[in-house]
């Protein structure tokens, strides 16, 4: 019987959540390309790379500490445009930054070190790389409105 901790619940949480993520780059980056934004796609295609990546760290981490992975994603939320892809990815960035915080703090109250550990790369990546990203490119639409942007989007 796999065990659950207070840690395995929490890190089941969060890959459920980094399983939505990954889903929902990996839809967007294929509307973006059939739309022939080929920039954008391929940037929420690498996107949607690393979150699979984090999800496998979670994975490895749930079984080593005994437990089953739950490998059911939180829900989705499919832009219909560029403007609320970008939104929703942010939105799912953010939750996980959260979700992330909340879990190295359960893991250093519970002495897990080695989860805490895993876990920060995922952070910094999460809140550096993938929300950073994702802001500059509303700010680029503000800047200079969606059409320029878009023509910069395309190959």
């Amino acid at each position: 019987m796999p065990s659950t901790s207070p840690v395995i619940t929490a890190l089941n949480h969060l890959l459920s959540h980094e399983l939505a993520a990954r889903d929902q780059y990996f839809i967007h980056s294929r509307m973006l390309a059939e739309w022939g934004f080929a920039k954008t796609a391929a940037r929420i295609a690498h996107e949607m790379e690393d979150e699979t990546a984090h999800a496998d760290v979670l994975i490895k981490r749930i079984l080593m500490l005994g437990g089953l992975p739950a490998m059911q994603a939180s829900a989705l939320n499919i832009g219909f445009d560029v403007p609320s892809m970008l939104a929703s990815d942010l939105a799912v960035e953010q939750t996980v930054g959260q979700l992330l915080r909340e879990t190295i703090a359960l893991c250093e109250q519970t002495r897990d070190y080695v989860s805490r550990d895993l876990l920060l790369p995922l952070l910094v990546e999460t809140e550096v790389d993938h929300a950073h990203w994702l802001e500059q490119q509303q700010r680029l639409i503000t800047q200079l409105g969606l059409a320029n942007y878009l023509q910069s989007q395309t190959a």
